[in-house]
């Protein structure tokens, strides 16, 4: 064994390769003090100057003597932050990375950031709600349009661009709820012959599992409250691409607000670094319960990509690595029978989200949908039977067990 000396290793950074060794590593040493192993909680909403010559250096060139950097007031920067943002920017092979409030934060901001008035984008149906609210919404009222195409309508898509006014194309892939997966060399390509925007929310599909921007993607987008954290305890978002964009972005964070509060950035980093054991679990376990589902009498469908009765079954076996920790099927049955099946359930807790260790369990129709009748319910593809699993990290055989039991009793 070559000796090293201490001062010598403690300079030292290896080169690193596999998800989990960047999610362990990347960004670690930014914010180190005290020779601390985990990055500190930097908790303040300001920051001091030593003289006004100090001052003066920082507005000139915007760094300490010593060459690190440093910001005036924590709405602008946080070492916290910083260490955290350089983390899932190699996790997603990304220059640079802004964290957010939120997902949602990250996705608004994002769009008001870059979009100008009387400007249009185009959008994949079956993507989150809320941003489908937003755009169809709050947008509108600044003059911005947004057309909304079939997932998976390629066609449709390229014919809903219009030259010189379409700034943004925006899906989300796997999903919510059906799992639905983006083509991502063919949405780079659009983007590239029309000039436009091109933005994935890789929410469901984790780095892990997928990386859009090596398909030519401009941004990438998470709800970090979800998979990213791992946890249930955090709101957080984060948006992901070149550095020359995440500058914009981030002097835009500035104005806008959207900040993510230093501690939950440190209960985002302790998540990130158990990202790729939670993902590879929850990865095994969704595989056998969409084929156990897939099989049973009493289910009429199983929505899961790695399945081949999946319409884009394809497709994620060639852009994804794994199929991701979310399942949704349709019981055989109406409201009521589909509620009775999930109540017997004994792993699962009823709640919205995803991602985090726990299973989580939900009926679209009564979580996200209530107040629409079931007629617009249907319009919007939400049967009442739709169940969406999002499978946490306890053991394969106890939750397809559990499956089982509560479905012999429907």
């Amino acid at each position: 064994m070559v000796a090293v000396l201490r001062s010598e290793y403690d300079d030292f950074t290896p080169e690193p390769q596999g998800n989990s060794t960047r999610a362990v590593h990347d960004g670690a040493r930014r914010a180190k003090a005290f020779n601390a192993l985990n990055t500190p909680i930097v908790q303040t909403a300001t920051y001091t100057f030593r003289s006004t010559q100090d001052l003066i250096d920082y507005m000139e060139r915007k760094t300490w003597g010593d060459g690190e950097e440093r910001e005036e007031y924590g709405r602008y920067g946080n070492p916290t932050i910083a260490a955290v943002e350089q983390r899932l920017a190699a996790l997603e092979g990304g220059e640079d990375a802004v964290l957010y409030a939120s997902g949602m934060a990250a996705v608004t901001s994002l769009l008001l950031s870059v979009l100008p008035s009387g400007a249009h984008i185009v959008m994949t149906d079956d993507c989150y709600r809320r941003t489908r609210q937003f755009c169809l919404t709050f947008l509108q009222r600044l003059g911005i349009e947004t057309t909304v195409t079939p997932m998976g309508d390629y066609d449709a898509l390229e014919a809903a661009i219009i030259p010189g006014k379409t700034r943004f194309l925006i899906s989300e892939s796997p999903t919510n709820p059906y799992l639905r997966i983006a083509d991502f060399d063919r949405i780079a390509q659009l983007g590239r012959k029309y000039r436009v925007r091109t933005l994935i929310d890789s929410t469901f599909g984790t780095p892990v599992n997928q990386r859009p921007l090596e398909y030519g993607i401009d941004f990438v987008l998470h709800s970090a409250t979800k998979y990213l954290s791992g946890h249930n305890d955090l709101l957080a978002g984060v948006v992901i691409g070149s550095a020359d964009r995440m500058k914009a972005l981030r002097d835009a964070r500035g104005v806008l607000g959207g900040v993510v509060d230093p501690q939950n950035a440190y209960l985002l980093e302790r998540g990130i670094k158990t990202l790729g054991v939670r993902v590879a679990q929850q990865n095994t376990s969704a595989l056998a319960v969409a084929r156990f589902l897939d099989k049973h009498p009493r289910i009429e469908r199983v929505w899961y990509p790695g399945i081949a009765s999946h319409p884009d079954h394809h497709l994620a076996v060639r852009q994804m690595q794994g199929f991701g920790g979310v399942v949704s099927f349709e019981v055989a049955g109406d409201l009521r029978t589909t509620g009775k099946f999930i109540d017997a359930l004994r792993i699962p807790y009823i709640a919205p989200s995803l991602g985090g260790v726990e299973s989580l369990i939900e009926q679209p129709a009564l979580m996200s949908y209530y107040e629409k009748t079931p007629e617009e319910r249907l319009a919007l593809g939400i049967k009442d039977n739709l169940v969406r699993f999002a499978i946490g990290i306890e053991d394969t055989d106890d939750i397809l067990n559990d499956l089982d039991q509560a479905l012999a009793l429907i």
